[in-house]
């Protein structure tokens, strides 16, 4: 028996011997046209049905659990409601995860799913996986990779609308959406000048273009207090807890306290656990006589430290959401985005690693 509104009684029978109700199942549950229901799966609505009409239709098809079908819909648009991200070594990376969910879950609001690839960092797997998804006719790909640096764009690439997350492209081909790495490194050091810091150091990384922008900015803003950092205070001692271990000894050991410096800035969170574990053999206090920054706020690992470490994040998650963002826009409007570069900001994390610098 049907209720007052019309749509009572056993949904489930309305639909078609396959088990899956159609958009004819909805139409005669709503007592609307099939045509009407194709206007408001399609994005026609407004204008042609009254507010009224298409509320009767969505819940009818909300009662049949009526979903439209994307491949008969991308068929229509010429589209398959699928983007591809391929990757180079990124599944391995800690940040892997908010990057792939901040593109999944952007895609998925727009109505595509993300299909990805990891080719293990070889080009030749890469080049594969670029053909694989335009065999498969996605809408788009955006490429991914696990640590910022200039790479070959793989074969195919140009042959769709695709955008670079954590990557710049050698030739400059195509658009790209990166942290903003040297305001990153302004960030960290106003966090020690806030503090009162006017001794600082550097601690960590090498010659990657995220090294360098991180110093630069650094440099950046103590520059625009008077402050030059000393040559020795500045240790590229790699990215790894050894390193940061090794540069904090260079540094700090030996050194009387009225000349050491009082704040360091790492290259990322590794490398600050090893100055923390430096800091502690020699009997240095964090934050009372040294306060520690580090960068990339690693899951699992900055809000474990002795003390929990404040950090500059990296923006996976907005880079993720960025790139899919830039990508969708691209397939919705026909038109290829400019080979511009975006730049995210790097958010601070602020934790119990920073203190007032000691008094003299």
């Amino acid at each position: 028996m049907r209720g007052a509104d019309g749509m009572g009684g056993s949904a489930e029978k309305q639909a078609t011997g396959s088990g899956r109700p159609t958009s004819r199942d909805v139409a005669r549950l709503a007592g609307v046209s099939h045509t009407a229901v194709s206007f408001v799966f399609n994005g026609r609505a407004e204008g042609n049905l009254s507010p009224a009409t298409q509320e009767r239709i969505r819940r009818a098809a909300a009662e049949l659990g009526y979903r439209p079908d994307p491949v008969a819909r991308g068929l229509r648009r010429r589209r398959t409601a699928v983007i591809g991200l391929v990757t180079d070594e990124i599944a391995s990376s800690p940040f892997a995860g908010r990057l792939l969910r901040g593109a999944m879950e952007t895609a998925w609001d727009s109505e595509h799913l993300v299909l990805t690839i990891d080719s293990g960092g070889d080009p030749a797997k890469e080049d594969a996986a670029v053909a694989e998804l335009l065999d498969r006719r996605v809408d788009g790909i955006i490429y991914a990779a696990m640590s910022l640096r200039r790479v070959r764009v793989p074969e195919g690439l140009h042959r769709t609308h695709s955008v670079l997350a954590n990557c710049l492209p050698e030739d400059d081909s195509l658009p790209a959406v990166i942290p903003a790495e040297r305001a990153g490194g302004r960030t960290a050091a106003r966090l020690l000048l806030d503090e009162g810091h006017r001794r600082v150091a550097m601690v960590g990384g090498q010659d990657d273009i995220a090294s360098v922008d991180r110093l630069r900015g650094f440099r950046d803003a103590l520059r625009a207090e008077g402050i030059t950092v000393p040559k020795e205070w500045v240790v590229r001692s790699g990215g790894e807890i050894n390193g940061g271990y090794q540069g904090a000894l260079r540094v700090l050991d030996g050194v009387p306290a009225a000349e050491r410096p009082t704040g360091v800035f790492c290259y990322n969170d590794r490398v600050a656990a090893g100055v923390l574990h430096a800091s502690t053999r020699l009997g240095i206090t964090v934050p009372g006589d040294l306060s520690v920054v580090g960068y990339d706020d690693q899951e699992h690992m900055a809000e474990f430290l002795t003390p929990p470490l404040t950090s500059v994040a990296l923006p996976h998650r907005a880079m993720g959401d960025a790139a899919a963002r830039l990508l969708l826009d691209a397939i919705g409007t026909g038109r290829t985005p400019p080979a511009t570069v975006r730049r995210l900001a790097c958010p601070v994390i602020s934790r119990a690693s920073v203190g007032p610098a000691p008094s003299p």
